[in-house]
């Protein structure tokens, strides 16, 4: 007969211990960018939802950013860095293959032999990367687990494009995801279309540019991050209230006992069509954190949780549908309790 194998001890339930976000000094109002894209600031607001958004400095990079928004993740949780046994990072716009910023992040916070990894699921990646840290302290693997959703995307954005230029922006958000008293993270649901890429992705990869630089030298046009906005739009009004509704069932609750909705940040038009499509009534807070922040892909969701709490308009404990969802075509979405911030 085979050795027998030791398993790890499960947990019963976890929950989302803490909150911490980053947000760059640097504001951008839609005035400073529409005469570079022959816009307006009505019409970027009528079409987005977005007045400003923070780009990042030289200084503010992924990993600076991360470790600001990990610091008071770990302090509104209560929990030391060296208590965490896990770093799962979503980011889309780290421009280096290796080694992953969440080692580099575990470091910078002083963690040592620490599991670290990062996650590109575009918008969509904290709630993929939240579902994962969920799971491993479920299955014992782990009993706290730093959560991070990071974004530079200024570095990727053409400011001449009038499709993305005032769309994207930059910013973090990190959790500490372990053991609770009751259930705090409802069973993820999720899902990806690659039939749809041409929807949101960068127009070129990095082989092509550098076969182009050799050819053109300065002449070359570096990648660039693009997107068919109608397309994103028809895809998100038409198909994510089945994700919605799968997450919620999932968890077992029905969408009038939510306190808060915290879609990703891609459009305000978006989400009010969500919302009508879900009928939210109206005692349900609803994250509207693109009007000052912009879109932040995967950071969007987390940035959105805090200032919803950090203005009152929901609670710790509270509970909320999270629903991320962008390149790939890939979504995922869970019901939670919100956590505690400093």
């Amino acid at each position: 007969m085979p050795t027998p194998i030791a398993t790890a001890v499960p947990v019963t339930h976890t929950g989302i211990l803490g909150l911490g976000v980053y947000r760059p000094r640097r504001v951008v109002p839609n005035a400073e960018i529409v005469a570079a894209i022959d816009s307006s600031d009505e019409w970027i607001k009528t079409r987005s939802g977005i007045a400003a958004r923070h780009w990042a400095d030289t200084e503010e990079t992924i990993v600076a950013m991360s470790v600001a928004a990990a610091r008071d993740a770990l302090a509104a949780a209560g929990i030391e860095a060296g208590q965490v046994d896990a770093v799962v990072l979503a980011t889309s716009s780290q421009m280096v293959l290796g080694p992953s910023a969440g080692a580099v992040v575990a470091t910078e916070l002083g963690m040592d032999d620490t599991a670290a990894y990062d996650i590109s699921a575009g918008c969509a990646g904290f709630c993929y990367a939240l579902a994962d840290a969920a799971n491993l302290v479920r299955a014992g693997q782990a009993r706290h687990v730093l959560v991070i959703g990071v974004e530079r995307l200024s570095d990727l954005l053409d400011t001449a494009d009038r499709t993305c230029a005032f769309i994207f922006a930059d910013g973090a958000g990190a959790v500490v995801v372990g053991p609770a008293e009751q259930e705090g993270i409802g069973p993820v649901a999720w899902g990806s279309d690659g039939s749809r890429t041409s929807a949101i992705k960068q127009d070129k990869d990095f082989v092509r540019y550098f076969a182009e630089v050799a050819e053109r030298g300065s002449d070359a046009v570096r990648p660039y991050i693009r997107m068919n906005g109608t397309e994103v739009f028809r895809w998100a009004v038409t198909f994510l209230e089945k994700a919605c509704r799968e997450a919620l069932a999932n968890a077992g609750v029905t969408a009038d006992a939510l306190d808060a909705f915290v879609p990703h940040q891609a459009n305000s038009r978006i989400t009010d069509a969500l919302v009508r499509t879900l009928a939210l009534p109206d005692s349900v807070a609803v994250a509207r954190d693109i009007v000052e922040t912009g879109n932040t892909s995967a950071a969007s969701i987390p940035m959105a949780m805090e200032q919803l709490l950090r203005s009152g308009a929901a609670r710790p404990g509270d509970t909320a549908l999270l629903l991320g969802f962008g390149a790939g075509l890939a979504y995922a979405g869970q019901v939670v309790h919100l956590p505690a911030i400093v």
